[in-house]
């Protein structure tokens, strides 16, 4: 478990006034012809950014938005995040044409205490992912404090996101930072009493490492969606023409026989729904015990597994919730993801979900407020729950 990191708050509220405070935000908010079609990051930075304004700091956010590869590409430009965050601020947000040279230096000159700049695009500079220093001192030249808020970010060794941290005189979390670190490290650190983490998703591949990580933690492991077609395959079923990593069938036993010896529940669907082709119009029935027909794919969980699969979820103390267990973005195949979503909404115990598309589907139900902690990044909460080392957070001050 890393150790505590200071974050906007262990700073005395007058050393912001007057100061350029550079916040490393998460805006890579999905774009659709009316503009942005959800908004959820941008209202998880509003406290932090609040906070500084409330105490005269003049602040520079920064952010990734799409994959321009490195490139100038006008349908990423920030205008439209700005134009929003302007609105739930209640305040007017200044925009530059760049994030870093003269233009970029000349709109942080221009602030004003408690005023906020949204610089362009970090990601049309190819140097941004690449974490060259050179580009992470003009950043840092902006500002004379460092905010990471940005979670969703804080796997990647960006420049951005850790570098530029090493080239300030304070590099502190933001406050949906330490949430995140918070909510996550309580699972890792203390959980209550049973234990139940349910991984998703499509492939074993992604998830072997926060899979073994959570063996030594958890009592109870439920693995669902195109992940659980592994598992089933490697313990002898039949699987069709599912979506299956046949190479990791011995990994997949190896976990199974680990998960007997260290006397935890590993659950995988008794029964699964299949169809005949991967379109929500195709032909589906559900079969038990879960052996797939040939020419026909499992595309969710049947009724039955999610059915008892719910139960111990809405008993559990803590639980972690990664990846959605069906095709859930075909409606006939989202009923396990339903019924899981809704265990999880319900459980009294303490509830993380590891932000992706099980967030977005817990949203999507209208669930997103009942969980005890909605996370805003899938891979870097994976990645955290799997005991790794996040680069942007290892580069920000420990608590004394």
């Amino acid at each position: 478990m890393a150790s505590r990191r200071l974050d906007v708050r262990d700073l005395p509220g007058g050393q912001y006034r007057g100061r350029r405070v550079f916040v490393r935000v998460d805006f890579n908010v999905p774009l659709g012809p009316e503009g942005i079609s959800d908004d959820t990051r941008l209202r998880a930075s509003l406290p932090t950014i609040r906070y500084l304004t409330e105490r005269s700091a003049r602040v520079v956010l920064a952010s990734h938005l799409g994959r321009p590869k490195g490139k100038v590409a006008p349908e990423f430009r920030m205008a439209p995040v700005a134009r929003r965050l302007s609105e739930l601020l209640g305040r007017p947000v200044a925009t530059a044409v760049d994030c870093v040279g003269p233009e970029a230096e000349t709109a942080a000159a221009a602030l004003r205490d408690g005023e906020v700049l949204l610089l362009e695009n970090l990601r049309f500079h190819a140097e941004e992912e690449a974490g060259e220093d050179k580009f992470a001192r003009a950043l840092a030249s902006l500002a004379d404090i460092y905010v990471n808020d940005a979670f969703g970010a804080a796997h990647r060794a960006h420049a951005s996101t850790a570098v530029m941290a090493g080239h300030v005189k304070r590099a502190v979390a933001g406050l949906l930072m330490q949430a995140e670190l918070e909510a996550l490290g309580r699972l890792l650190a203390s959980p209550a009493r049973p234990f139940v983490a349910i991984l998703g998703g499509a492939k074993v591949s992604d998830k072997l490492g926060v899979i073994r990580n959570l063996l030594g933690l958890v009592d109870t492991l439920v693995v669902g969606g195109a992940m659980a077609n592994t598992f089933l395959l490697a313990a002898g079923r039949t699987m069709g023409d599912s979506l299956v990593e046949p190479e990791l069938a011995g990994e997949a036993r190896r976990v199974t026989e680990e998960a007997t010896r260290l006397g935890k529940t590993l659950l995988l669907p008794d029964d699964l729904v299949v169809a005949e082709a991967f379109s929500a119009e195709a032909s589906r029935r559900v079969v038990s015990p879960p052996d797939v027909p040939a020419g026909w794919r499992a595309m969710d969980m049947g009724p039955a597994s999610a059915a008892r699969f719910a139960e111990v979820v809405r008993s559990a103390g803590s639980v972690f919730w990664n990846g959605p267990v069906g095709v859930f973005e075909f409606e006939p195949f989202m009923a396990g993801t339903r019924v899981l979503a809704r265990a999880v909404a319900g459980c009294p115990g303490f509830t993380v979900v590891g932000g992706g598309d099980s967030a977005a589907a817990l949203t999507e139900l209208g669930l997103d407020d009942k969980v005890g902690h909605l996370s805003t990044g899938g891979g870097a909460s994976l990645e955290f729950m799997e005991g790794k080392v996040l680069p942007g957070v290892a580069c920000l001050e420990e608590s004394p």
